[in-house]
């Protein structure tokens, strides 16, 4: 509150005006004494409160709670010679500011405890004054035992909103950021490859075109089949980004490793249910990269793909009876298991890799209510 008028608070309950009237009415009390000397110190007093009362708003630390103890002992004060309660309504909004709970309730026992002494101290030295006010005081002391609480958890209730607002912000922002990554990821194993195969045949064509130039056409011809392989996987990349369903993904899987002579062996049902789009479609793009390594790199004749369900979790696992990862070291370093786990981390999933008598890949991701309260643990 770096404005004086944003001492009266819009959610407060209380309107402006009222505050104002509260502001001014302390001097009507004051002008009723019959001394000059009273007139006069509960002028100081009056400007003393709201020096204290601003400053409390705009300090930090233990300053806060030292103009508060100034507020608590001008309000007892003025009650006491003056018969004015209403300073205690003041305090009990700014009490309700205070962010810190320990401070919070230990200034709130503190005000309301003594503002009940006080007012009772008044009632039983037969002050009359606090009689001709008694219905306004009892309210004033429900105020002062409800606003506290009010004006604290609309503090909290306004904090949480800001907080949720920053981080739906910060999730658009990740989820923005890591679809550039998979995008970077899918162009690079769609046409890293390929780009580099046409760069190396287009030179061999260009050293051939002058000393075999059949075989510089045949290599041409290689060129030409590559870039509409290359454009065909863009297509299909393009429509895999719409979301790929597991069950689609696997009959295309089937004809990729039919067309490799590889065997392929499927165990579980691939119509799975408590998993999100998102996460399914990560795991069918996981799935694809997996075979894909299958067919350029184990030498395997037999793949099997299973799909198990837990009460928690989803597992495929996919194994071969190849060569396995020792005999290509740099089959583990490769940004196409690299982009794997980055996806799988994306929906808190996991992947494991064994390399024995062939290469096992195990992909675990939540179902969608186990990935909701991992999100949230977090």
């Amino acid at each position: 509150m770096n404005k004086w008028y944003q001492i009266f608070h819009r959610n407060t309950g209380l309107s402006p005006y009222v505050w104002v009237v509260f502001c001014i009415l302390p001097f009507y009390f004051i002008f009723r004494s019959s001394s000059l000397a009273g007139v006069l110190s509960g002028i100081v007093m009056i400007l003393l409160f709201f020096i204290c009362y601003r400053l409390s708003f705009v300090s930090k630390g233990w300053l806060v709670y030292f103009w508060t103890s100034i507020q608590i002992m001008i309000s007892i004060w003025m009650t006491l010679a003056f018969s004015y309660v209403y300073f205690s309504i003041f305090l009990a909004f700014f009490i309700g500011n205070i962010k810190n709970r320990a401070g919070f309730f230990t200034l709130y026992a503190i005000h309301l405890v003594s503002t009940f002494i006080t007012v009772n101290y008044g009632f039983a030295t037969q002050n009359q004054l606090l009689y001709t006010q008694f219905p306004f005081i009892l309210i004033s002391l429900i105020i002062i035992i409800l606003l506290p609480f009010n004006t604290y958890n609309q503090k909290k209730q306004g904090q949480l909103e800001g907080q949720l607002e920053h981080a739906n912000k910060r999730i658009s922002e990740l989820v923005k950021l890591e679809e550039r990554q998979r995008i970077a990821r899918d162009l690079h194993d769609t046409l890293g490859q390929k780009l580099s195969l046409i760069g190396l045949k287009s030179d061999l064509a260009g050293k051939l075109i002058s000393k075999d130039p059949t075989r510089a056409q045949r290599e041409i011809q290689d060129v030409q089949q590559t870039a509409r392989t290359a454009l065909k996987e863009v297509r299909e990349m393009v429509t895999q980004m719409r979301g790929v369903r597991l069950e689609e993904e696997l009959h295309h899987i089937e004809q990729i490793l039919g067309a490799a002579g590889i065997e392929l062996s499927l165990e579980g049902d691939a119509r799975i249910e408590n998993t999100t789009l998102l996460t399914e479609n990560v795991l069918s793009m996981s799935l694809k990269e997996a075979v894909t390594n299958v067919v350029k790199h184990s030498g395997a004749e037999n793949c099997r793909i299973s799909i198990a369900s837990t009460p928690t979790e989803l597992i495929v696992t996919v194994a071969d009876d190849g060569v396995g990862m020792a005999a290509s070291p740099g089959y583990y370093r490769g940004n196409g298991l690299r982009g794997m786990k980055e996806r799988l981390e994306f929906v808190n999933g996991s992947m494991d890799i064994r390399s024995e008598s062939g290469t096992t890949i195990m992909i675990r991701v939540p179902h969608a209510a186990e990935q909701g309260v991992k999100e949230l643990s977090e």
